[in-house]
């Protein structure tokens, strides 16, 4: 666990009294970082993932900051991935604390191993129909399930709707919806402070990777989760904020500028794709293979994630075409 020190780029959170508590999580993305608002109810964003070390850590970092993990009165879920959630529901057992998700959230978070279950059936078969061979899907398949230890239900006993306000003594906190990242991101805006706690929404260090997920509305087919996360940055860069906190790594001084240089990282990527279908047809993952060489296990669907991403913006601007065959879809151009 790790709190603010004197070089500690989130000071200026804590002089606004959120304090950031970086998590260890056994996740390739490193610490995750939980936020304590020092404010009437006091309040816990996120939590970290459900483990014994990152249980006592949570539990030291608040108490090095004057508190007791009984003294938290509401927690604040961000979205829906086990790096955030998986410590929720154990805080709130052990204090009584409201938790507040977007409406979306709330049947995942509540029925955790159930919806985890169904999200790896179809993630299953968006890897198949996208060329992933069989044992490559059956390994990640075993890793997905073992991962999934590290969540946990939590029962939502204040359901957000996107706009709504979340009324604490110094400060209001707007819960503004930002699908993309998952289906069920949500930012935090002091609108007073012009601080935006952003979660994996925005991350200065790397981009976050909008992970195709199963649709939730009981629509088929595959959510365009590029487009849809494109979307969302759009609508935060109009936001008039100063000081972002992600949910990994350092704060975001610029968000427009960060996002413009999303924008034109996505447009590069789709353009280097666009010239690989252009040489003859290739799956989704031949087309991963393209791009990053051998890939392994554990980053098959993220990769997979990031290509049917940006040939989603290019069959949208009607420059690429599927062809199915066997059971396997291929992109042709146009």
């Amino acid at each position: 666990m790790r709190t603010e020190t004197a070089e500690d780029p989130f000071l200026a959170a804590a002089d606004a009294g959120i304090h950031r508590l970086a998590i260890s999580t056994p996740f390739a993305v490193g610490r995750v970082n939980v936020y304590l608002i020092d404010d009437d109810p006091l309040t816990l964003v996120d939590a970290g993932p459900n483990s014994g070390t990152s249980f006592d850590e949570l539990t030291r970092g608040i108490a090095a900051l004057g508190h007791a993990l009984e003294d938290i009165e509401l927690v604040i879920l961000t979205h829906q991935h086990i790096d955030h959630l998986g410590l929720v529901g154990l805080v709130a057992s052990h204090s009584g604390a409201e938790v507040a998700a977007i409406d979306a959230a709330v049947p995942f978070v509540e029925r955790f191993t159930e919806e985890a279950q169904a999200d790896d059936d179809f993630a299953r078969d968006v890897m198949l129909r996208h060329g992933i061979p069989e044992d490559v899907v059956s390994a990640l398949r075993s890793v997905s399930q073992a991962f999934r230890a590290w969540g946990a239900r939590a029962d939502v006993t204040r359901v957000l709707r996107d706009g709504d306000v979340l009324d604490l003594r110094d400060r209001k906190l707007r819960a503004c919806f930002r699908p993309g990242h998952s289906p069920t991101d949500t930012v935090f805006l002091d609108a007073d402070r012009r601080i935006l706690i952003a979660a994996d929404h925005l991350l200065g260090h790397i981009s976050s990777n909008p992970l195709i997920t199963r649709p939730r509305d009981g629509t088929e087919g595959r959510p365009q989760a590029l487009v849809t996360y494109l979307d969302s940055m759009a609508k935060t860069r109009e936001m008039d904020v100063e000081f972002v906190l992600p949910g990994h790594g350092d704060p975001i001084t610029d968000h427009r500028t960060l996002i413009d240089e999303r924008f034109a990282m996505h447009r590069r990527r789709a353009e280097k794709l666009h010239r690989l279908i252009s040489e003859r047809p290739r799956s989704a993952y031949e087309l991963a293979q393209a791009l990053w060489g051998n890939i392994a296990v554990t980053q098959a669907y993220l990769t997979l994630s990031e290509v049917l991403g940006h040939t989603d913006i290019l069959l949208n601007e009607g420059r690429v075409r599927e062809v199915e065959e066997g059971g396997v879809v291929r992109f042709a151009p146009v």
